[in-house]
């Protein structure tokens, strides 16, 4: 027998019934001080450096974080492309 259960509620709504903490404040410090951080970063050694001592998962939060700044240094290196056709 099987049975599927639908519950419609929000976010905040199923961390309470579930009994999860709130996290909230913690990660926007977390992430303030991330966002602090990489405003001073001027290449991307840096930046690993930096993310290795804050990195809460240890390796594996390192490797996500890492592959997030490469995407994000792919993604602008593409804009800059099309920018510059576009003003050709």
């Amino acid at each position: 027998m099987k049975v599927n259960i639908e519950i419609d509620c929000s976010p905040e709504e199923a961390r309470r019934f579930m009994g999860l903490p709130d996290v909230e404040q913690a990660n926007a410090v977390y992430v303030d001080t991330i966002a602090k951080a990489m405003k001073g970063v001027t290449n991307a050694d840096q930046l690993e450096q930096y993310a290795k001592q804050l990195a809460p998962m240890g390796q594996m939060g390192l490797k996500m974080f890492q592959s997030f700044v490469e995407g994000a240094q792919r993604n602008a290196a593409a804009a800059s492309r099309v920018d510059e056709d576009d003003e050709d």
